[in-house]
């Protein structure tokens, strides 16, 4: 089982879209930001399950989709570790200034 790491930006960007949604709907944002978490969970079981990412193939990242968000991230075979980069909107365009560690 691969080990899960959040990412400092990863966290802050669960936090951000928590706090946007919550003017609209508390109960909504706790459901989208927990959705997200226990999604990404499953990566421990199979971390190379998501895809690479269309923008960057050359480059060792990964996606899983969750609704509306893309969760970005790379697994270390080596230490057997997922490091979760990023969560961002669908709609926002990705760059390489985005997937900086």
């Amino acid at each position: 089982m691969a080990a899960l790491i959040w990412s400092e930006r990863a966290i802050s960007d669960i936090e951000n879209i928590y706090d946007y949604i919550t003017h609209d709907s508390p109960m909504y944002a706790r459901l989208t930001s927990e959705s997200i978490v226990e999604s990404v969970e499953r990566l421990q079981s199979f971390p190379e399950s998501g895809r690479h990412l269309p923008e960057f193939s050359q480059l060792p990242y990964k996606e899983v989709i969750i609704g509306n968000y893309r969760v970005i991230y790379k697994h270390d075979s080596g230490t057997n570790e997922v490091k979760i980069i990023t969560v961002v909107h669908g709609s926002r365009l990705l760059t390489k200034v985005i997937l900086s560690e």
